[in-house]
């Protein structure tokens, strides 16, 4: 049997970066800025396409049947993001780095197999379950719909038609792990935007056969949801089968290091699932609101996804194998500074993203989704959902990014206690705001709590792992604000221009393209002059991927 450490890892440029050699801080910090830039492009290419998406499913369907689509699709997308971005990643990498250095490959393996039989299981039985209570599980996210019984029955049949999703997506998620853990970034990034293309196709291909099933004609993004879900999984087969990953999985309760897991991934379901109840509660308020409410806050947050998946997700999926190691080492002095590393790379990233997005909330929204169904009233209600989430970008990546921190160190209380923060945040701030404010008070409220939550975290990381470092954080945001200010000054002029109550026409396009080519040139000139760290180490990392 070969050394732990030499374990088969993929083609992926970014996987040569074994453990030992992460001992060099410098080959640490450029191997995750090197992952995060992998798992960058995939999401990416996954938001990109997800926009693309909305702005099919807004220009074809009309709100009334998007609101009932994405009420139904709520519960399935939250345990998405919370199987596929949370809890079993973030559990799974830190015990199969631990048996990979301990026993060995074989062992590795094994573990792995032994936990896609108990995965596979649970999530086939929930899903069995999703489905045969779907009257129940509508009548908590969607009460404001009892009162009008069509609306309320169609919600029903397309929550038992998206709810087998839920098993696809736990096997991808548990792939995406095994892959992730071995340094295998690509294709785990690139997988999820299968769903994206398969929803953009069900709205013109399926809604033949969603009628015939019986289903209103948005039916048919249920079905493709269910194809999406399917794709995920398959695509993950070459890599697991070159990485010796993909074998019959095998159910075996007593394995010490499955129950280990399973005691790591509790907590994070609970944590993680938390911050998800922001989303279904977020929802079930909207039911009160007038029609429409749902998809402007939908839409909203799709858009601020793009750049939260680009970098933040991107970071913490690099960052968490390596502090894993790290930690595993007992190198604790080398995790605390790339912990710092990786934030200041987030808040690079986020500060001007929060402010782009808040200035141009009303062109991207025009531009994006101004046709067809999707009139000038849609336009200005989303963007001013859109501005308010926005407000938070930049803390609710932060979050993302030092939650890794206790996965690393296997403490999985505390991010359930700040996710509970959070939740009793949003559900004040909501219910404070949503009457003079409406669907704009709910996205007040999201922000709000990613900001609560954030604070939480680092008061206990700070008591969980001794001085964060935090000062050069604090002066490195800084810096990047006063660079951000700058390039919001550049959108602001260059958007004027903007005919943006004409929607979506080629000019306005041109200038919303205008507007964002001098945001960035402006932000890189000023963050240049105030000599940024952060921007040299992306530019770095960008000449060494050109190189390679």
């Amino acid at each position: 049997m070969r050394a732990p450490n030499t374990l088969a890892v993929s083609e992926d440029e970014t996987a040569s970066d074994g453990p030992g050699e992460e001992r060099d801080g410098e080959r640490a910090s450029g191997a995750i800025a090197r992952r995060a830039g992998l798992v960058a492009a995939g999401t990416l290419t996954s938001r990109a396409l997800g926009f693309l998406r909305d702005v099919v499913l807004a220009a074809v369907f009309p709100k009334a049947a998007t609101d009932l689509f994405f009420v139904a699709f709520t519960i399935p997308n939250a345990l998405r993001v919370l199987l596929g971005e949370g809890a079993v990643s973030s559990a799974v990498v830190p015990v199969f780095s631990e048996v990979r250095a301990e026993e060995g490959e074989e062992a590795a393996r094994r573990y792995f197999a032994k936990l896609t039989g108990l995965l596979g299981l649970t999530v086939l039985v929930v899903s069995v379950l999703g489905v045969l209570a779907a009257p129940a599980l509508a009548s908590l996210y969607a009460t404001g719909y009892l009162d009008d019984p069509e609306r309320f029955q169609t919600t029903v049949e397309l929550t038992r038609w998206v709810f087998p999703y839920l098993f696809f997506i736990g096997l991808a998620a548990l792939g995406m792990g095994g892959l992730n853990a071995l340094r295998r970034f690509a294709v785990p990034a690139f997988a999820p935007a299968l769903l994206n293309v398969a929803l953009i196709a069900a709205a013109f291909f399926l809604v033949g056969p969603a009628t015939g099933l019986g289903l209103p004609p948005i039916g048919a993004l249920a079905l493709g949801a269910l194809v999406g879900g399917a794709l995920q999984v398959v695509a993950q087969w070459p890599a697991q089968r070159r990485a010796g990953l993909l074998r019959w999985p095998r159910l075996d309760l007593k394995d010490p290091r499955v129950k280990k897991t399973l005691r790591l991934m509790v907590p994070l379901l609970a944590g993680f699932g938390v911050y998800q109840l922001n989303t279904m509660l977020g929802r079930s308020f909207a039911t009160f609101l007038p029609t429409g409410a749902q998809s402007y806050i939908y839409y909203g947050q799709r858009v601020v996804e793009i750049p939260q998946g680009m970098f933040a997700l991107a970071i913490a999926a690099a960052a968490l194998p390596t502090l894993s190691d790290l930690r595993a080492r007992g190198d604790d002095v080398e995790v605390r500074r790339l912990f710092g590393y990786a934030l200041r790379l987030t808040l690079f990233l986020a500060i001007p993203s929060s402010i782009a997005l808040g200035v141009l909330a009303e062109p991207i929204v025009a531009v994006g989704f101004g046709r067809g169904e999707f009139g000038r009233t849609e336009v200005i209600e989303t963007a001013a959902s859109l501005r308010w989430q926005a407000a938070g970008v930049w803390a609710i990546a932060s979050v993302r990014t030092v939650v890794p921190m206790f996965f690393a160190y296997q403490d999985t209380r505390s991010p359930v206690i700040a996710s509970a923060a959070n939740l009793v945040f949003f559900a004040a701030v909501s219910l404070l705001l949503m009457g003079p404010f409406e669907h704009v008070g709910i996205a007040m409220g999201l922000s709000a709590a990613g900001a609560a939550q954030l604070l939480v975290l680092l008061v206990l990381l700070r008591r969980r792992v001794g001085r964060l470092g935090l000062r050069a954080v604090v002066v490195g945001a800084a810096r990047i604000s006063v660079a951000a200010a700058a390039m919001g000054g550049a959108l602001w002029g260059v958007a004027r221009l903007g005919a943006w109550n004409h929607g979506a026409t080629w000019p306005n396009v041109g200038v919303l393209a205008s507007a964002i080519a001098a945001g960035v040139l402006t932000f890189v000139a000023v963050a240049a002059a105030l000599r940024s760290p952060e921007l040299k180490e992306l530019l770095d990392a960008v000449r060494r991927r050109v190189k390679r």
